[in-house]
């Protein structure tokens, strides 16, 4: 999550769009679509503001466990919503990352972040995250691709769920993008 400044802040850049667009999808018609688009959100703006480059902002020492308590009651929600649908458990997935980077930077020395596991290769946990996410990101990105001979009708621009999927899926590049660089 602490690489070099110039990806970090398009990182930042990514997320903090993905999640603006997600707020805007939370004023749809579509209960189901509001929920996902909050949950989305959360993720987005908290991906943002935890790839900001050390060189500009380095978080106090109890911003890390607080990212880490904020994502596991969302964690905790995505669980409970997991009965209603096996999607949302992309987003418990998602929400235990974000809990498993916080406690990583938690206890990363406060100018050696990340690599906390003594340079011994990739850690398993970190290995089968970027797995997933990075057939996530392949999987979405297929799901991307039109459809032949198929047109849509005039909807919403927070309804349209060709840019949710785009919004799913630049998140997942940037999950990949933290994961890599923890």
């Amino acid at each position: 999550m602490h690489g070099p400044a110039s990806p970090g802040w398009l990182l930042v850049a990514l997320c903090a769009a993905t999640g603006a667009y997600c707020l805007l999808r939370m004023r749809s018609g579509v209960e189901e679509q509001r929920r996902a688009a909050g949950g989305e959100a959360l993720m987005g703006f908290g991906m943002a503001a935890m790839a900001v480059p050390p060189a500009v902002f380095t978080p106090p020492p109890w911003a890390w466990p607080a990212y880490a308590a904020v994502f596991g009651a969302a964690a905790l929600r995505a669980l409970w919503s997991a009965r209603a649908g096996a999607h949302h458990l992309h987003h418990l997935v998602g929400t235990g990352a974000m809990v498993y980077m916080a406690a990583v930077m938690a206890g990363a020395p406060a100018h050696g972040h990340g690599h906390g596991h003594g340079g011994s290769g990739v850690p398993l946990l970190t290995g089968a995250l970027l797995a997933y996410f990075t057939g996530y990101v392949l999987l979405a990105g297929v799901r991307l691709l039109p459809a032949a001979g198929v047109a849509g009708a005039a909807v919403a621009w927070g309804d349209r769920p060709e840019v949710a999927r785009a919004c799913r899926l630049s998140m997942g590049i940037g999950m990949l993008a933290m994961l890599l660089t923890m």
